[in-house]
């Protein structure tokens, strides 16, 4: 596997844990820690801003990995889960948007997260092949 498509895919499982964890205990955090208000964690920027990173080291992994396996529809899992990440920033005006951000944001992540997972493992299963 190619050590930079390997730590793309390392990055990108990192980002969308980051994305899920951010997601999940910034309200616990801010309710038994009220000083952390001010550093604005539950701000919307932090979101768009991981979305920054996980995007492109996403995309770049997964393209990477599939051009080595060939095995396209990890691809489709990935950008599926990417959808859910972006989908979490556009929901935030509806009503019960909070709680629908949230589910679209753990759920994303762990279809990201799987995506990359996959293509791990296909890499390193095509990389053991005998039949280059």
């Amino acid at each position: 596997m190619n050590p930079i498509s390997s730590y793309a895919n390392n990055l990108s499982i990192g980002l969308s844990a980051l994305c899920v964890i951010h997601c999940l205990a910034t309200p616990l955090l801010l309710v038994l820690l009220p000083s952390l208000t001010a550093l604005q964690l539950d701000n919307e920027v932090f979101h768009r801003w991981l979305l920054v990173g996980v995007i492109p080291t996403s995309l770049f992994s997964l393209f990477m990995g599939c051009k080595q396996h060939q095995f396209y529809r990890v691809i489709i899992i990935g950008v599926c889960g990417l959808l859910f990440l972006v989908s979490a920033l556009l929901v935030e005006g509806f009503e019960n948007g909070e709680m629908l951000e949230k589910i679209f944001t753990v759920t994303g992540a762990c279809i990201v997260a799987l995506g990359h997972y996959l293509n791990f493992r296909l890499c390193r299963q095509h990389d053991q092949c005998e039949c280059k």
